[in-house]
């Protein structure tokens, strides 16, 4: 009998005038940044979370210290496939992906693709979803301070 878990992620930061936006890897803005420890790439960080939570591994912050100079500047690509790594370690299987991203004035459907083909490869995972919404206004997100990202993430042992 297999063990099925549900992980949820979320990540939120403030954006930055230090350049660029990444999104799962993917530059989607070389306009602004947002203020992070590491690159900052709220795709791969709410993932992580979410996959860290399914697998019963405690959550980003312990694995990735934000006080860890080690993790300054890193890219959350790579944290996501340390963290893929510990999940499979555990004998983990990611299931499915689907990743929300939440901003006021960003677009993702141009960056669509790409975002799901380097999640799904990173990831070994065909089911990956990512689209995007808006707060219609509300919030720091709606004034246009800054960006969220929630992900849900299903595993199977």
């Amino acid at each position: 009998m297999s063990d099925f878990r549900v992980g949820f992620g979320f990540d939120a930061h403030r954006y930055s005038a230090t350049p660029p936006l990444v999104l799962a890897g993917i530059v989607v803005d070389e306009s602004r940044g947002v203020e992070a420890t590491s690159d900052g790439d709220l795709v791969a960080h709410a993932v992580a979370d979410g996959i860290l939570g399914a697998c019963g591994l405690g959550d980003l912050g312990d694995h990735f210290p934000s006080t860890d100079p080690r993790f300054e500047g890193a890219s959350s690509m790579r944290l996501l496939r340390t963290v893929f790594r510990l999940a499979r370690a555990s004998r983990w299987w990611i299931n499915n992906v689907d990743v929300t991203v939440i901003a006021e004035d960003l677009r993702i459907a141009p960056f669509r693709k790409e975002m799901t083909a380097a999640l799904a490869e990173l990831l070994d995972c065909e089911q990956v979803s990512v689209k995007a919404t808006t707060t219609d206004g509300m919030g720091f997100i709606g004034k246009g301070e800054g960006i969220a990202v929630a992900a849900v993430v299903t595993v199977t042992i």
